[in-house]
């Protein structure tokens, strides 16, 4: 039998605790909901803010915050209004944002408390574990990885070549 390689597996737990959350959404309401949208919304809950910061505080790209603010205006969530720079657009919560904040705040504190259930129940902690995960691969790249092991694992010369970066 054949292992699933390791980003199939992650991906594969993600998705099953990302639906769980997204069901839990759904029991308080929120049907048309995605789950990355609470984190946005708390992160302008206190104030508008323009979309580099929420980036920065949410950990994602630039493009991918514009994209999903994009999403979110869409959906009513959002809105954007120009800041004091004109190339900066500032971010704030939409009524219909403010109304959903309890349902929001009561999935976010019980899905962390699962989260903290679970990082007690496993012999490492997840939380743990990711971070630990990020800083290595902040110190070495994945690719950087992958090319010094092909010079080991790899018997044909010209594979081993591209893989480790010499084309």
């Amino acid at each position: 039998m054949l292992t699933p390689a390791l980003g199939t597996r992650l991906r594969a737990l993600l998705e099953a605790m990302d639906a769980d959350v997204a069901l839990a959404l759904s029991d308080l309401g929120l049907r048309d909901y995605r789950t990355r949208y609470s984190a946005y919304i708390r992160a302008v809950t206190a104030g508008p803010l323009p979309i580099r910061e929420i980036a920065e505080r949410l950990g994602v790209t630039h493009s991918a915050a514009s994209q999903t603010v994009a999403e979110m205006q869409q959906r009513g969530l959002l809105q954007t209004r120009a800041g004091d720079d004109a190339r900066q657009r500032l971010v704030d919560l939409t009524d219909k944002a403010r109304s959903l904040l309890p349902a929001i705040d009561a999935e976010w504190e019980s899905t962390e408390a699962a989260a903290a259930a679970l990082d007690a129940e496993l012999p490492y902690s997840l939380s743990a574990l990711i971070d630990d995960l990020a800083a290595a691969l902040e110190r070495r790249r994945f690719r950087d990885r992958i090319a010094e092991a092909s010079q080991r694992v790899v018997a044909d010369p010209s594979l081993r070549a591209v893989l480790g970066g010499e084309r």
